[in-house]
C-alpha cells in the first residue's frame, strides 16, 4: 500500500518511516506540548499538596514522547552503519544544543529551562537524523 493510499498523519512509506520532515516536526512538537502540559499538571498537584513551589519539575522530561518517536524511526530503518551513524551524530548535536540552551536560560525555573532545552534537543535531533540517515543510506548503500 503506498503512502498516498494510506493517508493519515504522519505520512509514512511502506517501511513505516516518516517521509516528510514537516510531519516529523509536527509530531515532535505535539509530543513536547503534551509532555509539558503533563509536567505543569504534575507540578501544580505538588504545589496544591504543599510539597514544593511551582516550576521545580524537570522540564527535560518533556522529551519522553519525542524520544519514543526517535526510537520508532530508528527501528524502521534497515540495520546497518547508516542508521547508527546518523543516530549518534544526531544525539551529539541534539544534546549539545539542548545543554547550550539550558545554560543560556538557566535563570528560568527548571520546568521552563528544561522544556526549552528538550524542544531544542528534539528539533535538532530530528533535523540531523532525517537528513543524515537518508544521505548516509544513499552514500553507504
Amino acid at each position: 500500500m503506498s503512502e498516498q493510499q494510506r493517508g493519515g498523519f504522519p505520512r509514512r512509506d511502506d517501511d513505516g518511516r516518516i517521509t516528510y520532515l514537516t510531519d516529523l516536526f509536527g509530531i515532535i512538537l505535539a509530543g513536547l506540548v503534551i509532555g509539558v502540559l503533563i509536567l505543569v499538571l504534575f507540578d501544580w498537584v505538588v504545589v496544591l499538596l504543599g510539597l514544593d513551589t511551582f516550576g521545580r519539575a524537570n522540564g527535560w522530561l518533556a522529551v519522553i514522547l519525542p524520544a519514543w518517536l526517535f526510537v520508532e524511526e530508528f527501528r524502521a530503518w534497515e540495520r546497518g552503519p547508516a542508521r547508527i551513524a546518523a543516530a549518534l551524530v544526531a544525539a551529539v548535536v541534539g544534546i549539545a544544543a539542548g545543554l547550550l540552551v539550558a545554560g543560556l536560560v538557566g535563570e528560568l525555573p527548571s520546568l521552563a529551562s528544561g522544556a526549552l532545552a528538550a524542544a531544542v534537543f528534539s528539533l535538532s535531533y530530528a533535523l540531523v537524523w532525517f537528513v543524515g540517515v537518508r544521505w548516509l543510506t544513499r552514500r553507504i548503500g
